[in-house]
């Protein structure tokens, strides 16, 4: 397999950085600031709603909220985008970002301190879910005119910076929340997160081009013309490949989704305390975003098998020797506690890293471009169900066996994946070198 020749990568002779940099204003910077006020909102979510009065259970279950919209929300939002363009769609839920941000903190704000009562626990519910729902649309929305923009000699470059973005914004949020709820009280992360979403709003509609945007979803009058046998042809061998590739991505979907409730949870098991778990967290952070640029020129020079299965594959054996130190170190030392969840979480992060903006990536490789959107749509949807689905895995097994078992169930699916994709993918995405789109 030979490497592509240096060169050019856009139609028009713009370097790959002169690409990159003329997509900051429009949608890594608005991103970036998105991720910053939801990251900061995230964990504070089941504080604020035991402060109004939720039952622990409930307060847990607030934040499903999120997960059940990434799921039922992909299709509406497509249906949004094709409909008036991305970048109306993104103006336009932007601004109910804003407006439901301002709204919580001046309708939550007043019942914190034990002043909470149904009306108040009602009105959270409503307001995450219209933040949930708008977040949707902006993820959506991005991901389409990325497929777009970007040439297909760098997508993946494209598409991990912007994985690269939201773990930047996920760092940043939490700390920056912190800071603001140190200055007041905790309905303070609604006004950071109007703030970042107001200015995100401002960049998407004065930097994003109106006629591009609407390039992923709308077809165009050609498209419009009846449908024949062909089309449907066409229709079902999409879908065929979308699930094909799905099934194996998959479980790297859980997998993100059930780390943040296995580490900790086992880190507990383990004796250690909350300030240890944080920091094992923060030094495996810190290896994925080092990971974000290296991860995309693989891609696109040596296709997305290159990354994707090392990612499944790493990821699961992350999480199976996180399983097997977490029982044979089990009532150890304190240094062998710490160790127990350090080197299996600095495994599961390289993974993670390795796969940054690699489900976008992938869900624009197996959509056609015209109606993209709508495919995108029906991608998301899938995924989301992975998403949904997963920690409801780990309730289950940990019901009946310790959490170490959880996260072998989690490493297996993983390493089961990645062997997938490893005969899957080199059929159905750019493998680089000879190969074309």
């Amino acid at each position: 397999m030979t490497t592509p020749a240096p060169g050019p990568a856009s139609r028009d002779g713009r370097s790959p950085a002169a690409v990159l940099r003329g997509l900051v204003p429009s949608v890594y910077a608005p991103s970036l600031l998105e991720f910053v006020g939801l990251a900061a909102l995230m964990p504070v979510i089941p504080l604020l709603a035991r402060d109004l009065g939720f039952s622990v259970p409930q307060a847990a279950a607030l934040s499903t909220i999120f997960g059940l919209t990434s799921f039922l929300g992909p299709i509406p939002a497509g249906r949004l985008i094709s409909r008036i363009g991305a970048r109306a769609a993104l103006v336009i839920t932007g601004c109910l970002l804003v407006v439901s941000n301002v709204l919580a903190f001046m309708l939550i704000a007043p019942a914190l301190g034990g002043g909470g009562d149904l009306v108040h626990r009602i009105m959270l519910v409503v307001l995450l879910l219209v933040m949930a729902a708008s977040t949707q649309v902006w993820q959506l929305g991005r991901q389409a005119y990325l497929g777009t923009a970007l040439p297909a000699t760098m997508r993946a470059r494209g598409m991990t910076l912007f994985g690269g973005v939201i773990r930047v914004g996920e760092v940043i949020g939490p700390l920056l929340g912190a800071v603001v709820m140190a200055a007041g009280s905790m309905a303070w992360v609604f006004l950071l997160f109007a703030l970042t979403a107001a200015a995100g709003t401002v960049m998407v509609a004065v930097f994003l081009p109106p006629g591009e945007a609407r390039a992923g979803g709308a077809t165009g009058r050609r498209g419009r013309a009846p449908r024949t046998t062909a089309r449907v042809a066409l229709d079902r061998a999409v879908l065929r490949r979308m699930v094909a590739v799905g099934v194996g991505i998959a479980p790297v979907m859980m997998a993100r989704v059930n780390r943040p409730v296995i580490v900790p949870l086992l880190g507990d098991a383990l004796g250690l305390d909350p300030v240890w778990i944080s920091v094992v967290f923060g030094i495996s952070a810190a290896l994925e975003i080092l990971l974000v640029i290296p991860a995309g020129t693989l891609m696109d020079r040596y296709g997305r098998s290159a990354v994707a299965v090392p990612c499944a594959l790493v990821m699961g054996a992350g999480f199976l020797l996180l399983a097997l130190l977490g029982t044979v170190w089990a009532g150890g030392s304190g240094t062998a506690a710490v160790l127990a969840l350090l080197l299996p979480s600095l495994l599961i992060g390289l993974g993670n890293g390795l796969g940054s903006g690699i489900v976008m990536t992938l869900g624009i490789d197996v959509s056609p471009v015209h109606g993209r959107t709508r495919y995108l749509s029906w991608w998301n949807t899938m995924l989301g169900a992975g998403r949904l689905s997963a920690p409801l895995l780990v309730t289950a097994i940990t019901l009946l066996a310790p959490v170490a078992v959880a996260g072998a169930a989690t490493g297996a699916l993983c390493v089961a994946g990645g062997m997938w994709l490893s005969r899957t993918l080199p059929r159905v995405t750019p493998s680089g070198g000879t190969r074309g789109r």
